[in-house]
């Protein structure tokens, strides 16, 4: 993972302001959309990839991880759930006015906040059967991070990619031995990030052991 901190920053802004022009002027049945990332509508997502104000207060996630009694997926899923509340309109605009904000998490660093923004994206561009999200280049670190083992097993369990070995083939990117599993840089971040939608798009005998992982 040899891309720079200002780099990642870049490409998280950049989803972050494509986001922002998706989500703008949807109807309330698109808000109502349930996304790929299970339990959460595309209202949810949106309020989830908004930055916090002034960015990550470690005093502030403790304060939430503390409330959802030091379970972190709680504290995610209860902090997106109760700022979906707000009027969409106005999470669109803080999305817009805070795309900029540099985000780095304990553990992930930068990586998380940027494998958020491209994954988040897609997860609420693909049901509303809209084109967009990162290029391969874009994706590029998003798949050096989530291939990274411990450091992002809040997104990909342990075990899951055993045995296996993952081609991109929309670019010069692999990763892995074994069983191999071909795809475009976006269906394979999907997948390996337990969006089993896009299971279909991907070639190879080493599918159905992913698949096998993924439920």
């Amino acid at each position: 993972m040899d891309t720079s901190r200002d780099e990642l920053f870049a490409l998280a802004t950049a989803n972050r302001l494509l986001a922002a022009d998706l989500f703008e002027g949807l109807t309330d049945d698109e808000w109502r959309t349930p996304s790929l990332c299970a339990g959460w509508t595309v209202r949810e997502v949106l309020a989830h990839l908004v930055p916090p104000e002034g960015g990550h207060s470690p005093w502030r996630l403790l304060r939430e991880v503390v409330r959802a009694r030091g379970d972190l997926h709680r504290m995610v899923d209860d902090t997106t759930r109760r700022d979906a509340r707000r009027p969409a309109a106005d999470l669109v605009r803080d999305l817009r006015e805070r795309a900029a904000t540099p985000l780095s998490a304990p553990v992930v660093g930068a990586h998380g906040p940027l494998a958020d923004s491209a994954i988040h994206l897609r997860d609420a561009a693909r049901p509303l059967g809209r084109d967009v999200g990162p290029d391969p280049a874009g994706w590029r670190p998003v798949l050096d991070f989530v291939v990274s083992g411990r450091r992002a097993s809040g997104f990909v369990p342990k075990g899951r990619l055993t045995g296996l070995r993952l081609v991109a083939t929309d670019q010069d990117w692999a990763h892995g031995d074994g069983a191999e599993v071909r795809g475009t840089s976006e269906a394979l971040a999907l997948a390996v990030s337990g969006r089993p939608v896009v299971l279909p798009e991907l070639t190879g005998p080493g599918v159905a052991t992913l698949e096998d992982h993924i439920s």
